[in-house]
């Protein structure tokens, strides 16, 4: 099991919108609204790196209003 941060920007006055869209995403585990250069950060996990960021281009990416990501995998030290 792969989990990841996807730090999100929205456009302007979209990040509440954005975040009820992804909070419904098969594969996402938590979704919070945020301050800072990011809107939304978004905890998800997958099988594998691959399904991983296959989840992020199709899925989280094609959201209305999101206008950039950066995803943050989570490492087991």
């Amino acid at each position: 099991m792969v989990q990841a941060y996807i730090l999100v920007q929205t456009e302007v006055g979209t990040a509440q919108e954005v975040s009820g869209s992804v909070s419904e995403i098969e594969g996402v585990v938590r979704v919070d609204a945020v301050t800072g250069p990011y809107d939304v950060v978004v905890l998800t996990e997958a099988d594998t790196v691959d399904d991983l960021g296959e989840f992020v281009v199709s899925r989280v990416q094609r959201v209305a209003g999101i206008t950039r990501t950066l995803t943050c995998s989570i490492l087991q030290l």
